[in-house]
């Protein structure tokens, strides 16, 4: 009886290793793919930003159209949206580390000067297009702010599928110190975020429909 009760705790103890050391092995395996996607990620990331830089040091450039200097900027603005779309789900994972929020800033820098471009583009080229930027706070921790921002993000959501590559969408973190978008608003006379600019000119700090937003899109 003694040697049976031995061998079912020898049977338990075998399988708890072996369980264990699967798990441990199926654990290494899953974060190394983890690592490996990060890493595609990131370097992604940086093919896109240098993609946008080359392309504001072209905007001087007089042997490329206007059609296909909007049409690049349009393609850009989809490929940092895409990519940022993963970023998001890094950061919902629960897992804010300082890598996550440096990429965050780099995507604000990328937009940033895709806001330069499109504005570069309006002073030299006939546009049938509007530019919305969608200023909120990255790092905010009041719930009722929070709230105000997701509801934004929905009202803005609407509009540009609404209307396509009609609107340029740029939504940009206001509180990760860009000198290049502090100019951009300098003469905003902003004060408190979020807030959502059109054109340059139109400035809404209060939660304004998507109905009433598209009435400046005209």
């Amino acid at each position: 009886m003694v040697n049976t009760t031995r061998w079912v705790f020898m049977q338990a103890l075998i399988l708890t290793v072996v369980v264990f050391i699967a798990g441990m092995y199926a654990g290494v395996i899953f974060e190394e793919k983890k690592f490996s996607e990060a890493n595609a990620y990131f370097t992604a990331s940086e093919v896109s930003l240098m993609d946008v830089l080359a392309l504001n040091e072209l905007m001087e450039s007089k042997g490329v159209t206007c059609t296909d200097f909007t049409q690049a900027n349009f393609n850009l603005l989809d490929r940092v949206y895409e990519e940022a779309i993963k970023l998001e789900e890094y950061e919902a994972s629960g897992k804010i580390t300082e890598s996550i929020k440096s990429e965050h800033k780099k995507y604000d820098m990328m937009r940033t000067y895709l806001w330069i471009n499109f504005i570069k583009l309006k002073e030299k080229c006939p546009t049938q297009y509007h530019t919305i930027v969608y200023l909120y706070t990255y790092n905010q921790d009041d719930l009722v702010k929070k709230a105000q921002q997701n509801v934004w993000s929905r009202i803005l959501y609407e509009v540009k599928q609404d209307k396509g590559n009609k609107v340029a969408l740029l939504p940009i973190a206001s509180d990760n110190n860009l000198s290049s978008l502090k100019l951009l608003i300098a003469d905003k006379n902003i004060t408190e975020y979020p807030v959502v600019i059109i054109d340059e000119k139109y400035v809404f700090s209060e939660l304004t429909s998507a109905q009433d937003l598209e009435k400046y899109l005209q």
